[in-house]
């Protein structure tokens, strides 16, 4: 290993756009505790399960489907 590195010529990683982006996203504890123990069993980091998740619904268009109760507490 070198003691210095020169890098005058380095060049901008052009991925750079597509890496991820930290987010904050709050989550039920029922839901986490899901993608841990899946984590265990597969190896695979739970937000990396999460991510990946969430990729599979956004590039095959996945629609949440949720009917709202009518005649609940007004706030």
């Amino acid at each position: 290993m070198r003691k210095n590195y020169d890098f005058i010529e380095g060049k901008k990683n052009p991925y750079a756009d597509r890496l991820k982006k930290q987010v904050t996203i709050r989550l039920d504890e029922g839901t986490i505790a899901y993608f841990k123990q899946m984590a265990e069993e597969t190896g695979i980091p739970y937000q990396t399960l999460i991510n990946l998740y969430l990729r599979d619904c956004a590039q095959s268009g996945r629609r949440l489907d949720m009917v709202w109760k009518q005649g609940g507490k007004s706030r």
